[in-house]
């Protein structure tokens, strides 16, 4: 062969490289991808009859790649979908296995999304932590035991964290108070144990933190109040105890907070009857002490529950001056006296106000 050809080999080699480089997705990705579906078993929808060929940037489900550089960036695989493959089925998904190593050899991912499959069993890969671009790890809805990786507080990128209605247990590891990106975190229905950490004011971009339904105890901690953007508190149906800190109630976005079925004890805040909180749910606690006698303009509830608490006293007479008081449980706790008449408590049931010591007047028995 002469020497013109030999160039004409290289160059060519060197071109068609270059095309791959351009267009397809690396084999290693492709070959890593194949690895991670080989530990998953979905028999129902056949929703990876799609992944083949050598680009795992065309045409493969649930799998998108950065135009550019063509590594994989997103799996966003979903048991509940409205994608036609779901519609024409008639039925959710239904996915065994569980959730391969082989997908820590991807280093582009940003988003993670493997969830309501049901069936989805193993632990969260710990070297998942070593994804250093990863934005969005959503594992909801699945079997998913074991702890959260300790080291999560490495993925520094981490938006969004979601792993409610699985079977995880163990500790919030410390680390998680690294995640200065956080916005969204979900633990939702888990086995979850252990306090919060005390530097959970770390959590400096957190605007929904839902942990409920889970096993943790210990105290809320006060510096809670310093996360700025939280709009969304979900602490129930856990084991915490002590008293609610004074501070919540002056949190300046705070529209939800939902402390039921704890271990609360102490009075209720007088900050939380006139703050931004338009749902809270304080019932099934140890709450004693009157309600706090200082409902206001201010005062604007969808829900406001205390229902099965120790509470004593009257019913304030300045709830009147609430603006709006959609519903209103104070059922099952001490209160006595008269029900204040006009709103909110014209359109309020018996319901709302049964199981006290000596309250009467409408909708109860005449005083």
């Amino acid at each position: 062969m002469g020497v013109g050809n030999v160039y004409i080999v290289v160059v060519s080699v060197i071109v068609a490289s270059l095309s791959w480089a351009v267009d397809a997705c690396p084999p290693s990705e492709r070959a890593a991808l194949l690895a991670f579906k080989a530990a998953l078993h979905e028999p129902y929808l056949g929703i990876f009859n799609s992944w083949t060929g050598t680009d795992c940037c065309k045409n493969w489900y649930g799998i998108s790649c950065d135009q550019e550089t063509h590594r994989v960036a997103d799996i966003n695989l979903r048991g509940e979908s409205e994608d036609p493959i779901f519609e024409k089925a008639h039925r959710t998904g239904y996915m065994t296995g569980y959730i391969s190593p082989a997908i820590c050899k991807l280093p582009r991912l940003s988003s993670v999304t493997i969830a309501d499959w049901k069936g989805i069993t193993g632990e969260i890969p710990k070297c998942i932590t070593s994804l250093p671009f990863l934005r969005i790890l959503d594992l909801i809805g699945n079997r998913i035991s074991g702890e959260l990786p300790a080291d999560i507080g490495r993925l520094h990128r981490l938006t969004v964290l979601n792993v409610a209605d699985n079977l995880i247990s163990g500790r919030i590891p410390t680390s998680l108070t690294n995640l200065s990106s956080l916005m969204h975190l979900d633990l939702r229905n888990n086995r979850i144990s252990g306090s919060l950490p005390r530097d959970f004011h770390r959590l400096v971009m957190l605007s929904r933190a839902l942990l409920s339904r889970n096993q943790i105890s210990g105290t809320i901690p006060a510096a809670i109040s310093r996360i700025y953007r939280l709009a969304d508190l979900d602490l129930s149906l856990n084991r915490l105890s002590g008293s609610i800190p004074e501070s919540l109630g002056k949190m300046a976005v705070l529209a939800t907070l939902n402390l039921d079925g704890n271990f609360i004890s102490g009075n209720i805040p007088a900050t939380l009857v006139n703050s931004a909180i338009g749902n809270l749910n304080l019932s099934r606690n140890a709450l004693t002490g009157r309600i706090p006698d200082v409902f206001d303009t201010r005062s604007y509830f969808t829900v406001l529950d205390l229902s099965y608490n120790r509470l004593s006293g009257p019913i304030p007479k300045s709830i009147s001056s609430a603006s709006y008081i959609g519903h209103l449980d104070l059922s099952h706790n001490h209160l006595c006296g008269r029900i204040p008449s006009g709103s909110p408590f014209d359109h309020l049931e018996a319901s709302s106000f049964a199981y006290n010591a000596c309250l009467c007047g409408k909708p109860l028995k005449a005083c």
